[in-house]
């Protein structure tokens, strides 16, 4: 066994909160919500691939869910006029019908804006997969990726590990490279960490990013108060 812990995982209660909220207690219904969450977590990930979807957060009251999406490209989540919203709010209700799970009528979905895409680990390794897809060589794409990633604010440090058949090469092999510091053990340091998958018509290639945003200092309870200034 090793030591790995998940980078999201290992800070959260210090510098990070939970993805999913829930208010009001579970009234007995825990594992029906838990499955709720997790089914529509796996729906939205398949659903909005290619839309540049950083996360999905949910929060959910004693008679009402909501679920903000956070994207560099909303416009590509709410549509013309709003059509691919209301689109993909039926959806999500057919899905949970679907599976005879409980959803509360006070059910919204709100989309917020990124704006600084390139310090995102997701939005990032979505680009890097895009790019794989496409049959451009790994290494520049990796390259090209972590430049532009170190050119935005705020970012010190980026890490990107491609496993699988590199090149379309018959022996898998893993690739890593890596610009500035990533501390994965600090845990005040701001680290964004996420896996991707790029389908090629040979297998699956696996892509994995960390980028590293400085550290946060926390207030006396509460969670992220303050970033150090370098």
């Amino acid at each position: 066994m090793t030591h790995r812990v998940h980078p999201y995982a290992h800070r959260l209660g210090i510098i990070r909160d939970w993805k999913s909220r829930w208010f009001g207690g579970s009234g007995g219904k825990y594992q029906q919500f838990l499955k709720t969450d997790v089914l529509l977590r796996e729906f939205l990930h398949k659903r909005l691939r290619g839309m540049y979807v950083d996360s999905v957060e949910m929060e959910r009251g004693q008679d009402s869910y909501r679920m903000i999406i956070k994207t560099a490209r909303p416009g590509m989540v709410i549509g013309r006029s709003g059509e691919g919203a209301t689109k993909l709010k039926n959806d999500i209700i057919a899905q949970v019908n679907k599976a005879k799970l409980p959803l509360p009528k006070d059910f919204r979905i709100d989309i917020e804006e990124i704006k600084n895409p390139e310090s995102h680990a997701s939005i990032m390794a979505y680009m890097i997969a895009e790019g794989l897809e496409k049959r451009l060589p790994f290494r520049r794409v990796m390259k090209q990726a972590m430049e532009k990633a170190m050119q935005s604010k705020g970012v010190e440090g980026i890490k990107v590990t491609l496993s699988g058949r590199l090149g379309g090469a018959d022996m898998s092999r893993v690739e890593s490279l890596r610009l500035g510091r990533v501390p994965l053990q600090t845990l005040r340091a701001d680290i964004d960490f996420v896996r991707e998958k790029a389908y090629m018509t040979y297998g699956v290639i696996g892509i994995k990013v960390w980028i590293y945003r400085g550290e946060i200092f926390s207030a006396k309870e509460g969670l992220v108060s303050g970033r150090k200034d370098n």
